[in-house]
């Protein structure tokens, strides 16, 4: 993963639980960095080390964590970061997430090496839709959830989700119901 997820979770945890609790996780979580290059790559094992760091040092489950991440890379990281890619995205939660297949196309012109998960929408009405989540990833579903309580939250719509299928349950990725 590219360093700004990392960024991001440090910024998250020092945000929420102060410096000292993040010096903490790195401790924990055996990871030797200073600081983290936003356009650097780090093995996804890292990440994942970072994050069952953060849930033993807070005393959240990893599911809280990961889900706090989420909203966390919608609410502050990508609306602070990437305006102008958010802001294209739509106008609305259900435009935005009509537009959802496309945007990780953008964001590859910025991260060449990437790797992105794709998502599919259907099930289109007025007031839901599901998103169909596809990663080589495996682990991320409540990340993937804090995301979608995120774009809730920056277009100001309560928002409900849920998973309708997972890869812990031998589907072949995760589907969740967003309604809002």
């Amino acid at each position: 993963m590219y360093g700004i997820i990392n960024k991001s979770i440090e910024e998250l945890v020092k945000a929420n639980f102060g410096d000292e609790k993040w010096d903490e996780v790195l401790e924990r979580s055996g990871v030797k960095t200073d600081f983290f290059l936003s356009h650097e790559i780090y093995d996804d094992e890292i990440t994942f080390k970072l994050a069952i760091a953060v849930s033993e040092v807070t005393e959240l489950t990893l599911s809280d964590v990961l889900q706090a991440f989420g909203e966390w890379w919608i609410l502050k990281t990508g609306k602070e970061k990437y305006t102008g890619l958010m802001e294209a995205g739509g106008s609305s939660l259900r435009e935005f997430m009509i537009n959802l297949p496309t945007f990780h196309n953008r964001i590859m012109l910025i991260y060449p090496k990437l790797t992105p998960p794709e998502f599919k929408v259907s099930h289109v009405t007025d007031n839901s839709l599901h998103v169909h989540y596809f990663s080589k990833r495996e682990g991320l579903q409540e990340f993937v959830r804090g995301l979608l309580f995120g774009l809730g939250k920056m277009f100001d719509t309560k928002v409900e989700v849920e998973l309708l299928q997972t890869r812990n349950k031998g589907d072949s990725h995760e589907v969740f119901k967003l309604k809002w």
